[in-house]
């Protein structure tokens, strides 16, 4: 149980200075603990979903165009896409598990006006990220030609999935820093800030990439340097937020992590590495599955899952801005106000996704015709996208139930309901399927995968809600 907020004055003058604070400085902090856990609880998610939201579309715009352009290609090329999405999945997985293990972590700290403490997550969460990103390039670059066939690369797709990734890898330590800091941004409470530096790097992939691929004539190389220029952009932008606007100042020297701090970033971020490594299995499953049908099978299945990735990111978003809420709150002891977001987010999420995935089945030949007009990947991609928006609506249930419990700490819990969707569920559901009625069978696979996975979180998470109780103080 988290304890009792600190009176306003509680940090010492020592601890502040620790952190790298002023007094400007200390009092932002201040102001933002007020606004955290003093405001209403909706019109303070929506302002802080508003910029995830817009960051997430934007990077998935940055991944679709990608794929749009890259599907001017060919077919083959297409299916590169699918296969760098495995690795790609495995970058935000780094990402995430610092930026989220360090973020929850950091937001319950700052709910108890504990400043030094989350200045301290802050640095050792940063330095994570970036040291992973320099490991997952050199394994990656090493073994690149085994890997893309090992993700299920067929021989004519495995050229262009190395041509690709290449520079993507040179690049891994900002990009691992960019999801990081992006998150550990959005837990003090400044998504604006996240923002700034991941549209400004999408936007300007939408002007280099088609630049490279057909004025510079480098193909799919060139999108894969589009991505890494852009990547880099964005993370210096963020560096610079993070040092220069935090709520707490990022500063490296902090990142000397003990034992404590260690455990509490495992533990909040497992759950974010556990569901984006099941993503990239899952991916890698999906793959596999669809292999022995073809290029065109694999290539409309990167497309699907890329589109329901978009549809996914809005929800995300809105979840992204419910964290701040709860970790501040749920570290102040103010369960009501955590309880009160969680049932409008869940509320929100599911009326939302149902207005988009109708829409979505509705245009399905022509989103899927926009990426790559080959008549087999439409008729392909036309079913799996309908058949998966016939699900997804369940997917507001879920995601907002998984990003609670991460948030609280909740590390078991959390770290399960994350792996189902992806892992635990789709993976064995794609392979199986895919035996049993070939094509359709992975077509069908993610749908129901989400449905046994709403299933099982639906007791997982009323337990959560029973342990919450009544709030011990109000605002």
């Amino acid at each position: 149980m988290p304890s009792s907020p600190s009176a306003p004055g509680a940090v010492s003058d020592a601890a502040s200075a620790s952190a790298g604070e002023t007094a400007p400085r200390r009092a932002s902090a201040d102001a933002q603990y007020r606004r955290m856990t003093g405001a209403p609880v909706r019109g303070l998610i929506l302002a802080l979903c508003l910029p995830a939201v817009i960051s997430n579309l934007v990077t998935t715009a940055y991944n679709l165009a990608d794929t749009y352009f890259i599907g001017r290609l060919g077919t083959s090329q297409s299916g590169a896409i699918g296969i760098a999405y495995s690795i790609m999945t495995v970058f935000q997985a780094f990402g995430f598990f610092f930026g989220n293990g360090s973020g929850n972590s950091m937001s319950r700290e700052l709910g108890k006006r504990n400043t030094e403490r989350a200045a301290r997550l802050l640095a050792v969460g940063f330095c994570g990220a970036v040291l992973g990103g320099c490991v997952l390039a050199v394994i990656g670059l090493v073994t690149l030609p085994r890997l893309v066939v090992v993700l299920g690369s067929t021989p004519t797709i495995a050229p262009y999935a190395i041509a690709y990734l290449t520079p993507i890898l040179l690049a891994a330590p900002m990009v691992c820093g960019s999801f990081a800091l992006n998150g550990l941004l959005r837990y003090q409470g400044l998504s604006l800030y996240g923002m700034i530096g991941l549209v400004t790097g999408a936007l300007l992939n939408f002007l280099i990439a088609p630049f490279l691929i057909f004025v510079v004539r480098l193909g799919i190389t060139g999108a894969g340097i589009a991505t890494a220029i852009c990547q880099t952009i964005s993370f210096i932008l963020l560096v610079t937020f993070a040092v220069r606007r935090g709520v707490v100042t990022l500063d490296v020297r902090n990142s000397r992590p003990d034992m404590l701090l260690v455990r509490e970033i495992i533990g909040g971020g497992m759950p974010s590495l556990l569901r984006q490594g099941a993503g990239s299995l899952a991916t890698t499953c999906v793959n596999l599955a669809a292999n022995p049908f073809g290029d065109a099978v694999i290539a409309a299945m990167a497309i699907v899952m890329r589109v329901m990735l978009a549809i996914n990111s809005i929800i995300v978003g809105l979840g992204q801005g419910f964290q701040p809420v709860c970790g501040y709150n749920y570290g102040a002891g103010l369960y009501r106000r955590v309880k009160d977001g969680y049932w409008f987010c869940v509320r929100l999420s599911t009326i939302m996704l149902m207005v988009i995935a109708l829409l979505a089945a509705v245009l399905a030949p022509d989103i899927i015709a926009l990426f790559r007009s080959d008549p087999q990947v439409v008729a392909v991609g036309t079913v799996a996208l309908r058949i998966q928006c016939c699900t997804v609506p369940l997917n507001g249930f879920a995601m907002m139930s998984n990003m609670m419990q991460q948030t609280m700490g909740k590390t078991i819990i959390a770290s399960f309901v994350a792996v189902c969707r992806l892992g635990l569920f789709l993976a064995p559901a794609v392979l199986i399927l895919a035996h049993l009625f070939g094509v359709p069978g992975v077509q069908a696979a993610q749908s129901v995968s989400d449905i046994i996975s709403f299933i099982v979180t639906v007791p997982l998470q009323a337990r959560i809600l029973r342990s919450l109780g009544k709030p011990r103080t109000t605002v």
